[in-house]
């Protein structure tokens, strides 16, 4: 575990360019692949990251949009819905350069233990292929549904 303070405060129109960096992040491997041009790239990404935004405000209207900060420096995003039946991680992303500090491990247990005290579930959709698959395994989450590239990952109270 990293020994900064991990902290999160609410998300501000001025953290827009800090979030499509951390959106960016999450499609480095997929930009490598393609022939494009920066700029197409960077439009494409700035697109994909609009739809996203809107999609998630769409499907978890109520959903927290926090900044990860670690001794007060950005270092992610965590948007968690609080629904009357679910606890429901909308997205956490934490930058390549932080990960594998501790700071998402340290996240998802305090959700879990929030869950549990409510007695709900904490569910998230993640990518198949995504490597932190693995850590939502080992913190005690169990594959569920799949839909398309997604499955949903759940911990039980």
């Amino acid at each position: 575990m990293t020994n900064a303070t991990i902290t999160l405060r609410p998300v501000t129109a001025a953290d827009e360019p800090f979030l499509l960096e951390v959106y960016a992040s999450t499609r480095a491997d997929e930009m490598a692949l393609v022939p494009w041009s920066a700029e197409q790239k960077q439009a494409f990404v700035s697109a994909q990251f609009k739809a996203q935004q809107e999609h998630y405000q769409k499907a978890y209207p109520t959903a927290r949009h926090e900044v990860i900060l670690s001794a007060e420096r950005r270092v992610g995003r965590l948007y968690v819905a609080r629904l009357e039946t679910e606890i429901r991680i909308v997205d956490i992303t934490i930058l390549p350069a932080d990960r594998n500090r501790g700071i998402g491990t340290g996240l998802l247990e305090s959700l879990k233990e929030e869950a549990k005290g409510l007695g709900l579930p904490l569910r998230i959709y993640v990518e198949t292929f995504n490597p932190s698959l693995n850590l939502f395994t080992c913190l005690g989450f169990t594959s569920g549904e799949q839909q398309g590239m997604h499955v949903l990952m759940e911990c039980s109270p």
